[in-house]
């Protein structure tokens, strides 16, 4: 299947975010379920055991829904062979790389009839992903949850759209279906959404964590690079807890048992959408009905005129 075919197949051109220690087989099924792309990172399996048991699952229980999984391609990251083996029967249709070069899945997931798309977030990530054989992009704009780009979409998709005119993915703060029409009138095929479903029963995150994103608007959500080393969006009342001492990137250990991201919680700035604790299915039917309502809008609306 084409990308092209694959966004076509979507009840709403959308993906849920893989989200460190949040996605996990609960989420990834229940979003394929309901028409849109499930997403995980493959760090969020403790062990390549628990991977393999995760991927089975999702395999069987996705019913012929579309899923993907997010890979960390960092040089220090020592299971990425183990994943893409364990990958390869699944078969997933997109693989997301994350903190390295595309080309070391590249191999792998073309033989297997899947797609590589590298998270960038400036200009400059993607004329290397491209380069380096990526069949797609995937922009993280600034406002999104976690680790968070620099740019504003209207500012980063147009410079990318001015060298690639092939398969892009884009994200960051859309937390609505008017966002997703947004994110496709600026020039993304496809539209990442993450702390829409934080909250959700299908959601990993700890019990504070999901109460803390309902309770919390734009103004609890704070910038900082105090945690990781690198600049990521964070909800204010977490990052207190966090002794200022950033842990720097380093993959060599078992990350899904990262402190940090335990300790400190991570949210985007279209948190304010999120109102209650809500399935994965009633989020995605709320998010198809705000997006036909806004494109029901656009086609009613009538240019302004400027003369008689």
């Amino acid at each position: 299947m084409s990308f092209a075919e694959l966004v076509g197949s979507l009840r709403i051109p959308v993906m849920a975010a893989p989200m460190f220690l949040v996605s996990g087989t609960e989420m990834v099924t229940a979003a394929a379920r309901s028409g849109v792309i499930g997403a995980f990172p493959a760090a969020n399996a403790r062990t390549i055991d628990d991977l393999g048991a995760m991927i089975d699952d999702i395999a069987r229980d996705v019913d012929g829904g579309a899923w993907g999984v997010n890979l960390i391609v960092h040089r220090t990251y020592d299971r990425l062979d183990a994943e893409l083996a364990l990958l390869r029967s699944a078969a997933p249709a997109l693989v997301i790389t994350a903190l390295g070069t595309p080309r070391r899945a590249l191999a792998a997931v073309h033989d297997w009839g899947g797609l590589v798309f590298a998270d960038i977030s400036t200009p400059e990530q993607a004329r290397r992903a491209i380069a380096a054989g990526a069949d797609g992009l995937s922009a993280v704009c600034s406002g999104a949850g976690g680790h968070t780009g620099r740019y504003s979409p209207f500012a980063l998709i147009a410079a990318i759209r001015e060298f690639w005119d092939g398969p892009l993915i884009a994200g960051g703060a859309v937390s609505s279906g008017a966002g997703i029409l947004a994110m496709r009138v600026l020039g993304a095929d496809l539209v990442n959404v993450g702390t829409r479903l934080l909250a959700t029963a299908e959601s990993r995150a700890p019990e504070g964590h999901r109460r803390m994103v309902i309770e919390s608007t734009i103004a609890d959500i704070t910038t900082s690079d105090t945690v990781t080393g690198v600049p990521a969006n964070w909800l204010t009342a977490s990052l207190s807890r966090h002794s200022g001492q950033p842990t720097g990137i380093d993959f060599s250990g078992a990350i899904a048992e990262s402190k940090a991201w335990r300790d400190v919680w991570s949210a985007g700035e279209g948190v304010g959408a999120v109102r209650a604790a809500e399935s994965v299915a009633e989020v995605v039917a709320a998010l198809s009905a705000e997006y036909e309502a806004a494109l029901a809008d656009l086609r009613i609306s009538q240019p302004l005129s400027t003369s008689e």
